[in-house]
């Protein structure tokens, strides 16, 4: 019997099953929906589909940077439970997930990603493939979210992983000079910059890059905080700004204390590493994923 897309359809509403999965199973079987649905049913794909409500608080977080440092990649994919995360199968999917987002540079979307044919078997989606792999490890999978960033002068993208692949960092520093971007002074300046965000989580490169927005807000609830200890206006103004700045060490990666030398801040770091290396530095972009924060 041929098996047309209506077909296919139907038994996808029932199953939840993926497409192709649908089509082999309706072949399998000459077109018997009933038998169809039971070749997925031992096949395990429907309930796989079924475990989609699951939570999934594990997983991993992978950083790929290539060979040039002119791109890194960064991607989270969860799973349920450690335990899986942990198996060759998990963490070979989450590799080659990073490696497909870092060749499809023209894809910005999970959900778009999901439907790409699969970079290490193009004959089914991400989004099947994972499918198929829930049914195999009995656990709920999610591609989470990922990120590129991308260098276009000299510079360095480095790439960091902490704590069992739970944190994930890409950091992009730029140097005027070509040959300082690539001496080992500057590599371990970028390596240094890469633990720093891991270690604090800064949200923001530097105050200027904080929405106006949120500033007020944090001054107005630290100007209500000092009016209710009646403290004299000049008092109140000082401790509002003392307030902000402390805010601004620990949401601003320049004003944070260097971990390594906490009597430096990043911002002196990199002034002082400029000069030492006799060509201007800037910290052009940072991502940081941990594993179940963020968005």
């Amino acid at each position: 019997m041929a098996i047309n897309a209506q077909m296919i359809k139907e038994l996808r509403q029932v199953t939840e099953a993926g497409v192709l999965d649908c089509k082999k199973a309706l072949e399998a079987t000459d077109g018997d929906f009933d038998k169809a649905a039971e070749y997925l049913r031992e096949k395990g794909l429907d309930a796989a589909a079924k475990k989609a409500s699951r939570e999934t608080n594990d997983g991993l977080v992978q950083v790929l940077v290539d060979e040039t440092a002119r791109q890194g990649t960064i991607v989270e994919v969860n799973c349920e439970t450690d335990f899986v995360a942990r198996t060759d199968e998990f963490q070979a999917l989450v590799a080659a997930i990073a490696r497909q987002v870092a060749n499809e540079t023209d894809v910005s979307e999970v959900a778009v990603l999901l439907n790409r044919p699969f970079i290490e078997d193009p004959s089914v989606t991400v989004g099947e493939y994972l499918t198929q792999l829930i049914a195999i490890l009995g656990e709920n999978m999610v591609l989470r979210r990922f990120a590129r960033v991308e260098r276009d002068g000299n510079g360095l993208i480095e790439g960091y992983v902490h704590l069992g692949s739970r944190i994930g960092v890409l950091v992009y520093m730029s140097a005027a000079s070509g040959d300082v971007a690539s001496s080992a002074a500057f590599n371990e300046l970028v390596h240094d910059l890469a633990l720093q965000v891991a270690a604090t989580a800064p949200q923001y490169i530097s105050p200027d890059d904080v929405p106006e927005s949120l500033v007020e807000a944090e001054k107005a609830k630290y100007l209500a905080q000092a009016t209710e200890d009646n403290k004299p206006d000049h008092i109140q103004e000082r401790i509002v700004a003392g307030r902000l700045d402390k805010w601004y060490q620990e949401y601003c990666l320049l004003s944070q204390p260097f971990i390594k030398d906490e009597a430096l801040s990043i911002s002196d770091l990199i002034t002082h590493k400029s000069k030492e290396l006799e060509t201007p530095l800037a910290i052009q972009q940072f991502v940081r994923y941990e594993l179940g924060n963020g968005e």
